[in-house]
C-alpha cells in the first residue's frame, strides 16, 4: 500500500455506510480498511463486502491502528462522543449529518479537532453537486445581481411517518425530524449567505404515530441572513419530489434541483415586447435540454453508477481526502465551523417548537407485565403491526421480535413485549420462544442475489422453524405470497391446489425466495412435525399501508404510476383487517395445521378503478399509464446484458416474460378454501371496501 493512501474506517454499518464506502473505494489515495458496528451481523456483512476486518467496538478499532481516518455513521446521539474519542486518538473524522444534537456539542467536536491537529468534516454531501457549484459561482460573481430572497425546499414523502418502521431515531422525538432533515437545507444557506437568523416557525399536518406520539409533516421556517430573506419548507406527506434551492436576484432567478443535479436560470432579455417572451421561454427550453442531455450522458457512460446522490458523495469524499493528502484545511462547505453554524440555526428552530421539540413525559402508570404466548416475527411491518394489535384485541399477550429496542406498541406496554435478537442467531431465537405457543413469521430479507436469498431468507426461515421445533410451539404460521404463483394466464383459476413450478429460476427473487421458504417449511412439517400453516396474502390495503404499492405498478413519485399491463383485470386486493382476521383464525382453527390459505379478497376492483376511486374519493388524480409487459421484458433484457457483461455482475438474474405477466395478476383466484376451513369472510361490499382501503386509509398522510 502506498504511503499516501489513507486507510478509512467506517463506524456504523447501516444503510448510509454503503454510500460512504463505495465513494471512498472510488477515490485514488484512500481505501476502506476496517468497519465497526455493535451488530455482529451488520458489521460482518459490510466487512465481507469490502474485504476488511470487522470490529464491534470503537476501542478495538482504535487499538488495532487499522485506519488513519474514520467516518462516524452511527445514530446521531452517538456522534459527539465517538468523534471526540477518535479525534483525540489521532484520527481524522468525517461525521454524517446531523453533525451533533446541539451547538454546544458541535463546538466541542470542532474544538477537539483543532487541539488534536486533526481534520474534521461534516457530511453535507449535496454541497458537492456540480450544479450547486455552478449556482454558487453565479451568485458570488454577481451573475444573479443582488440576491434578496432565497427559498430552500425539502418536499419529499417520508414514508416511515405513515407506515414505519417507527423505531427509527428520527421519529423518537418531534425535534429529531428537524435534526435529521434541516442540515441539508441549512448547509446551503450557511455556505451561500452565512449563519441564518431564525425568525418564525409554522408546523402543520400532524399525524399520529403507531404506538403513540404526534409528528408534524409540514414545516415552514422564516429566517434572514444579512439582507437576504430566507424561507425553508419541509413537506413530508405524499407530495411530488421537490428538493430545490431558488435564489431570486435583481438580474436573474436560479433554481437548483439538488435531487437531480440540475440548474436552470431565468434572466430578462433586451428584446422588444413581442420577441421577449419567446426568447425567455427558449432560454428555458435550451437549459432544460442541456441539463437533460448532461444527466443522460452521465448515466449512460457510467452504467447508471453516477446518480446525483452518488455523485454528491463522491465529490464530498474527494474534497475531504484531498485535504488530508495535501495537509490543507477542510473546504469551507464541509468544515467544522460551517457545521457549528448550521447546528446553531437548527437549535434556534427547535427552541420555537412546543416543549422544545420533546414529547411530554407520560404519566407514570404501573403496568402489568405481559405474559406473551404468541411471538410475532416482523411485527413492526405493515401486516405485523396490525396483526399484533388484533392479537391483543383477541385477548392474547404478544412478544414482538425485532433487531432494535423500539417498537410501535408503546401504548400497549402491558400487553406487548419487545424482544431484541438477530434472526440468524439460534440461541437468541430459542430465548425469544420461551413460553411461546404460537409463532407468526412475517419477516423477509431484502436481497439482490439468489445466493443472498438462500442465506438471509431461506436459511433464516429454517433456523426460525428449528427453534420453534425445539421450543415445542403448537402453531407455526408463515406468510408467503401469491406472487409465487404463475399468474400469467387469465384462463387459469388459482386455488390452494395450484402448485408452484419445480424450476423457479426465471422468476423474480421475491417470488422465488418465498416459494423456497415454503418448501423448506413443508419439508420440516412432513419430516419433523412442524405445526405449519401457510398464509399467502394478496395486495394488502388499509390504514398505514403505502400509497405507492408496487404490487399494482411501478411508481415515479406519488403522482405517476405505470401499472402492470392494461389495468383492466380484477386485482387480488384484500383489506389489512381481513388478513389479520384470517391469520388469527389459522391460530384458532386446529384443522388449519398442514394447510395453506390464499388470503385474497372478493373481486371488487381493477387497477384503473382503484385509481379512479382515489380521484373520486380524495380528489387526487394520479397519472396512470399502461405498462406493456413485452416492452418491459425487452427493456429488462437490455439491463440484464449490461449488468452481466459490462458491469460483470455474476449473480444477476433475468425474470421471464411469464414472470412479468404474473405481476399483472391475470389469473383470478378462488377463495372457497379459507371460507370453508376458517369460516373466513373478506369484505365483499365495494363501497365499504373503498372506505377502508382508500377514504380512511390516510394514503397521502393528511
Amino acid at each position: 500500500m502506498s504511503a499516501k493512501t489513507t486507510r478509512v474506517g467506517l463506524i456504523g454499518a447501516g444503510y448510509i455506510a454503503n454510500w460512504h464506502g463505495d465513494a471512498v473505494r472510488a477515490i485514488n489515495g484512500a481505501k476502506v480498511a476496517a468497519v465497526c458496528d455493535i451488530s455482529n451481523t451488520a458489521v460482518g456483512e459490510l466487512a465481507a463486502k469490502y474485504g476488511v476486518p470487522a470490529y464491534t467496538s470503537v476501542d478495538d478499532l482504535i487499538a488495532a491502528a487499522a485506519c488513519d481516518a474514520v467516518h462516524i455513521l452511527t445514530p446521531p446521539h452517538l456522534h459527539k462522543d465517538l468523534a471526540i474519542q477518535c479525534l483525540e486518538s489521532g484520527l481524522h473524522c468525517l461525521v454524517e449529518k446531523p453533525f451533533a444534537l446541539s451547538v454546544k456539542d458541535a463546538q466541542a467536536i470542532s474544538d477537539t479537532a483543532k487541539s488534536a491537529h486533526r481534520l474534521v468534516a461534516v457530511g453535507h454531501n449535496f454541497l458537492g453537486l456540480p450544479s450547486y457549484l455552478r449556482m454558487k459561482a453565479d451568485c458570488r460573481s454577481g451573475g444573479l445581481g443582488l440576491v434578496s430572497l432565497a427559498e430552500f425546499n425539502w418536499n419529499f414523502p417520508l414514508a416511515p411517518l405513515r407506515s414505519g418502521p417507527f423505531g427509527l431515531w428520527m421519529l423518537r422525538q418531534p425535534k429529531n425530524l428537524l435534526l435529521e432533515l434541516l442540515p441539508h437545507l441549512f448547509a446551503f444557506a450557511v455556505d451561500l449567505f452565512g449563519e441564518p437568523e431564525i425568525l418564525h416557525l409554522e408546523m402543520s399536518k400532524p399525524i399520529e404515530l403507531s404506538g403513540g406520539g404526534r409528528r408534524n409533516q409540514s414545516f415552514r421556517i422564516l429566517a434572514r441572513a444579512g439582507d437576504v430573506d430566507l424561507t425553508f419548507n419541509l413537506q413530508l406527506g405524499e407530495t411530488m419530489d421537490d428538493r430545490s434551492v431558488t435564489l431570486n436576484g435583481s438580474s436573474g432567478v436560479a433554481r437548483l434541483n439538488f435531487a437531480a443535479d440540475t440548474l436552470v436560470t431565468s434572466r430578462d432579455n433586451a428584446a422588444d415586447i413581442v420577441v421577449n417572451p419567446f426568447l425567455y421561454q427558449m432560454s428555458h427550453a435550451g437549459q432544460h435540454l442541456r441539463e437533460g442531455l448532461r444527466n443522460a450522458a452521465r448515466h449512460v457512460t457510467s452504467m447508471n453508477q453516477k446518480s446525483a446522490y452518488g455523485l454528491s458523495f463522491a465529490n464530498t469524499m474527494e474534497s475531504f481526502y484531498t485535504s488530508i493528502r495535501d495537509g490543507s484545511p477542510v473546504d469551507c462547505r464541509y468544515s467544522g465551523s460551517a457545521a457549528v453554524k448550521a447546528t446553531k440555526a437548527i437549535d434556534n428552530v427547535i427552541a420555537l417548537m412546543p416543549n422544545g421539540g420533546v414529547d411530554p413525559t407520560p404519566s407514570k402508570t404501573k403496568h402489568r407485565k405481559p405474559k406473551p404466548t404468541v411471538l410475532v416475527i416482523g411485527g413492526t411491518g405493515f401486516i405485523g403491526r396490525h396483526l399484533t394489535r388484533a392479537l391483543v384485541a383477541s385477548g392474547r399477550d404478544v412478544r414482538v421480535l425485532s433487531r432494535g429496542s423500539s417498537t410501535p406498541f408503546g401504548d400497549m406496554a402491558d400487553r406487548v413485549e419487545s424482544f431484541s435478537a438477530a434472526l440468524s442467531d439460534p440461541v437468541g431465537l430459542r430465548a425469544a420462544m420461551n413460553g411461546i405457543k404460537a409463532v407468526f413469521h412475517l419477516a423477509k430479507s431484502v436481497d439482490t442475489t439468489w445466493e443472498d436469498c438462500l442465506v438471509n431468507d431461506v436459511g433464516v426461515t429454517e433456523k426460525i422453524a428449528e427453534a420453534a421445533l425445539d421450543s415445542d410451539v403448537t402453531r407455526f404460521i408463515y406468510t408467503g405470497t401469491i406472487a409465487s404463483y404463475d399468474m400469467s394466464d387469465p384462463n387459469q383459476t388459482i386455488s390452494e391446489q395450484t402448485g408452484f413450478e419445480d424450476d423457479m429460476s426465471d422468476r423474480n427473487l421475491y417470488a422465488r425466495s418465498k416459494a423456497a421458504c415454503e418448501k423448506c417449511l413443508t419439508d420440516l412439517h412432513h419430516s419433523r412435525g412442524l405445526p405449519l400453516v401457510i398464509a399467502r396474502p394478496g395486495i394488502v390495503l388499509g390504514k398505514g399501508g403505502p400509497l405507492q404499492h408496487w404490487g399494482i405498478g411501478r411508481w415515479q413519485g406519488a403522482g405517476t404510476v405505470r401499472i402492470w399491463g392494461s389495468g383492466q383485470n380484477i386485482l387480488p386486493f384484500v383489506l389489512i383487517d381481513d388478513v389479520c382476521d384470517g391469520l388469527i383464525r389459522m391460530l384458532d382453527v386446529n384443522e388449519s395445521v398442514g394447510l395453506s390459505f390464499n388470503l385474497v379478497g372478493e373481486p371488487v376492483m381493477t387497477a384503473r378503478s382503484y385509481f379512479d376511486a382515489i380521484h373520486q374519493t380524495l380528489g387526487a388524480r394520479i397519472q396512470v399509464r399502461s405498462g406493456n409487459l413485452h416492452a418491459l421484458f425487452a427493456t429488462d433484457a437490455v439491463k440484464f446484458a449490461l449488468k452481466k457483461y459490462a458491469l460483470h455482475r455474476k449473480s444477476v438474474t433475468r425474470p421471464s416474460l411469464r414472470d412479468w405477466k404474473s405481476r399483472a395478476h391475470y389469473s383470478p383466484f378462488v377463495i372457497d378454501h379459507p371460507k370453508k376451513v376458517l369460516d373466513w369472510g373478506p369484505e365483499a361490499n365495494r363501497q365499504a371496501f373503498i372506505e377502508k382501503a382508500i377514504t380512511n386509509a390516510g394514503l397521502f398522510g393528511f
